[in-house]
């Protein structure tokens, strides 16, 4: 377990030994678009860079991250290792450093506008970003739909009225509606009105 701990490059690292062998190899450019950090874009140093990193811990633990996966080109962690901090992770004895990866700054630009540009669309429109996660949702029908003891029943679920569609009030009934007996007198008055009808 020690022997795998002390096999963390961060171990025993400074925050500015860090800083330094980073911006000796990839320079300030390249951590500023790979990272995107006021430190290294305005005014970049090495001490002011160390001073916004100590205060700053989700910044810190980023660039460690940058540090062991993209420089030290480590392979990634399981989902274990991968919710501890940088510097708590227990890299296996057999993984060795490897040559670092090498980033071209044009695609680091690219990709930081075009997340740029996603986040804006995304300000802009919330609503599709309801449609989306809604149309992604992979649990069957039955278990999308609301519970009726809690929300009550559902429209198609009522029983169904003859509604004016202008006034919203149900209608009078028709005489197709009503049964044709002799306790009623409409069907009486019709039965008279036929017979007549049929003698003319």
């Amino acid at each position: 377990m020690t022997e795998q701990y002390f096999n963390n490059p961060l171990h025993g690292l400074k925050l500015e030994a860090l800083v330094t062998e980073l911006v000796d190899f990839y320079g300030f450019e390249i951590l500023a678009a790979a990272l995107n950090f006021n430190c290294f874009k305005l005014n970049p140093s090495i001490k002011g860079s160390v001073k916004f990193l100590k205060k700053t811990e989700w910044a810190r633990q980023k660039l460690e991250i940058f540090y062991l996966y993209k420089y030290k080109n480590l392979p990634r962690p399981d989902a274990k290792q991968y919710e501890l901090p940088p510097r708590d992770r227990i890299i296996p004895a057999h993984q060795k450093p490897r040559d670092p990866i090498i980033f071209d700054l044009d695609e680091l630009l690219a990709e930081q506008a075009l997340k740029a540009q996603q986040a804006k669309d995304r300000a802009r429109h919330p609503r599709q970003d309801a449609r989306a996660e809604r149309s992604s949702d992979t649990r069957p029908a039955s278990a999308r739909k609301p519970n009726k003891e809690k929300y009550g029943a559902r429209a198609e679920d009522k029983p169904r009225r003859h509604v004016n569609s202008r006034t919203e009030k149900p209608r009078a009934p028709r005489s197709s509606d009503v049964p044709l007996n002799d306790d009623n007198p409409w069907a009486s008055a019709k039965k008279v009105f036929d017979e007549k009808q049929k003698k003319d």
